[in-house]
């Protein structure tokens, strides 16, 4: 059995709870007044840094030790994955053979708050005998990085969110912020559209829906449930129940779709007491159903099936011969729902 917990214990847990709490506010309202800090530095060099950027006909290296290299990372992936070529280089590796990866067509994005850190000024000589133009962002203007630098990028802070003013907080969320500004420019500049966004990310909810299309899902060729307009009940039926799409198309000697009949209509046949023995295809299908093209967006088959109700369609060619069927499980199947 634990041992009850003390009033002077109880006490102190009461302390610490609103010492966290205040220290969390605390800290927001200072990395909130960091980044708002940044809104009256950004200006002409912001624009200049965009500029060599877009310039550029080799990568964006982004650079930095420490935290500063973590937030380099995150900068370098967030560039790449909207449309600005970038990768990350540590500095310290870069000195040991890494540095060949760097070429002068390529611009270095080198992040430090002091702007002093050893492993950077050890590489920057090589760098300018390379003629590789530099951006720096920096806490301090006046380092020997930003003395380096084509453009320099002030992200400096008036103090850390910690309480000892010693670990990097408040001046990390600031390159941070000042990174995404950059992207976010950039991408702007290059007429990066959600299409492309998709395209690097193909794995994702968003490149699955703007890189899928009904092509890819469908089901096709044998698969496809389809009988003549005078084929029998019976035919129908069966056909139905070997393909599983829970509805059957009706072609006609071209291939073109003119009806569907589905799970639903037999229901609603049978509800009203209609003899099928002798009914044809052309007889209890459904006219004019809900088709889309090959080449669609799979999305647009989702709001096709939602906007009608309908959970399965037929897709068409151009002139509106069926080449594919698909249903609400096959979109599921593919992520696209």
């Amino acid at each position: 059995m634990m041992p009850s917990l003390q009033p002077d214990s109880r006490q102190c847990k009461a302390q610490r709870a609103l010492r966290s709490v205040a220290l969390a506010l605390e800290t927001f309202d200072i990395e909130s007044a960091a980044i708002a800090g940044l809104k009256v530095r950004v200006g002409e060099s912001f624009a200049n840094a965009v500029e060599l950027m877009l310039d550029v006909r080799g990568r964006v290296v982004v650079m930095g030790m420490g935290k500063s290299g973590h937030i380099g990372r995150k900068v370098a992936a967030t560039l790449a994955s909207t449309g600005s070529p970038a990768m990350f280089v540590h500095p310290a590796e870069a000195s040991h053979g890494d540095l060949g990866m760097i070429q002068p067509i390529d611009l270095v994005l080198a992040i430090s708050n002091s702007g002093e850190s050893e492993e950077l000024m050890a590489i920057l000589p090589v760098l300018k005998r390379l003629n590789v133009p530099m951006i720096a962002m920096t806490g301090n203007v006046n380092s020997t990085l930003a003395s380096f630098a084509a453009v320099t990028l002030d992200s400096g802070v008036d103090k850390e969110a910690c309480p000892l003013n010693l670990a990097p907080t408040a001046s990390t969320t600031a390159q941070l912020a000042m990174g995404d500004a950059l992207a976010v420019a950039l991408l702007d500049a290059r007429g990066f559209k959600a299409e492309d966004f998709a395209r690097s990310h193909p794995g994702g909810a968003l490149g699955r829906k703007l890189l899928t299309h009904v092509s890819d899902v469908m089901r096709s060729g044998s698969d496809v449930p389809r009988v003549g307009p005078q084929a029998g009940f019976g035919e129908l039926m069966r056909e139905m129940s070997a393909k599983g799409l829970g509805a059957t198309a009706v072609v006609d000697a071209a291939g073109t779709v003119i009806g569907i009949f589905t799970d639903g209509d037999l229901r609603r046949l049978v509800e009203k007491g209609i003899d099928l023995r002798s009914a044809t295809a052309v007889q209890v299908m459904h006219s004019l159903p809900a088709t889309i093209l090959k080449d669609a967006l799979a999305v647009e088959a989702v709001e096709l099936m939602e906007r009608r109700r309908i959970t399965s369609v037929l897709v068409v060619d151009d002139g509106g011969r069926l080449c594919g069927a698909l249903n609400s499980n096959d979109l599921m199947r593919a992520k696209v729902i």
